[in-house]
């Protein structure tokens, strides 16, 4: 399937794992829309939504910065209408937008666990509801949400349960709207890598420089993500995605050229 023109949505799209997808799929000259917070660069994370669209717009795509916090509707609300004013509708959103704290339940804060639930699980839920009357209308449509394998080993429970729940929740979305959707020819699934991935969150709150070394690029996550939503919106739905698995269903199985160190030693991601 051509990414000519298609327009693309995507959270949390002006740096890490969302810039690298909405840059594949720029260069495959489809439209991005970067619909995230960072109006002014913040030191340790890098980027803005206009630093993020310029190099879309470099790659050979078309883009439009839409600042944006999926917590609150009305900010949701301006993201379609702004993306349906300038591209015509939608054709693809990437709920990649997410909020990390790995904390046992005793030491979760209610504003912490609140912030987890309003982005991870309320903000997809409602990015997905704002998009689904133009979905329904797109071509080749999809929904790809950044979030795991539903994986009911209690280990990936007991050290941050609220953190677990609200990616699984992600995940019980795309499966939902894969259910729900299926007659409008609208495909949903989920995508999550294997290992690590080199981001500001795993430099930052994860694991520093030793964590990010024993990582994958987000290169990884972002040509997974094409040859998902290149596939038949038919057909290819309620799928809870490996990166690796992607990739070796298209006979890509050497990933050397991913590892941010190569020969290193990588690290397993949380529910894999």
């Amino acid at each position: 399937m051509s990414f000519q023109n298609k327009t693309v949505i995507i959270t949390g799209a002006s740096r890490g794992i969302g810039k690298a997808i909405g840059l594949r799929l720029a260069a495959e000259g489809a439209n991005i829309v970067i619909a995230s917070k960072s109006v002014e660069e913040n030191p340790k994370l890098g980027g803005t939504i206009f630093s993020a669209a310029a190099e879309m717009e470099a790659a050979g795509g078309k883009a439009l910065a839409v600042q944006c916090d999926i917590r609150f509707e009305e900010q949701i609300q301006n993201v379609v209408d702004k993306t349906v004013e300038k591209f015509g509708g939608i054709d693809i959103l990437i709920n990649n937008a997410s909020a990390i704290n790995l904390t046992p339940t005793e030491q979760t804060e209610p504003k912490r666990f609140d912030l987890m639930y309003d982005i991870n699980v309320r903000g997809t839920f409602m990015m997905s509801r704002a998009c689904i009357p133009f979905l329904k209308k797109g071509t080749n449509a999809h929904i790809l949400n950044l979030s795991p394998p539903i994986n009911m080993d209690l280990k990936w429970f007991e050290n941050h349960l609220a953190y677990t729940i609200s990616k699984y929740d992600m995940s019980m979305i795309a499966l939902g709207l894969s259910a729900e959707l299926k007659k409008y020819n609208v495909a949903a699934n989920a995508l999550w890598p294997r290992t690590t991935i080199a981001t500001a969150a795993v430099n930052n709150l994860l694991g520093g420089e030793m964590l990010m070394n024993m990582s994958r690029t987000v290169d990884i996550i972002a040509d997974a993500a094409y040859y998902i939503l290149s596939k038949p919106s038919t057909t290819c739905t309620g799928n809870t995605f490996i990166d690796e698995d992607v990739l070796a269903a298209e006979g890509i199985t050497d990933l050397e050229k991913y590892s941010v160190v190569p020969g290193a030693q990588l690290y397993r991601d949380l529910f894999v």
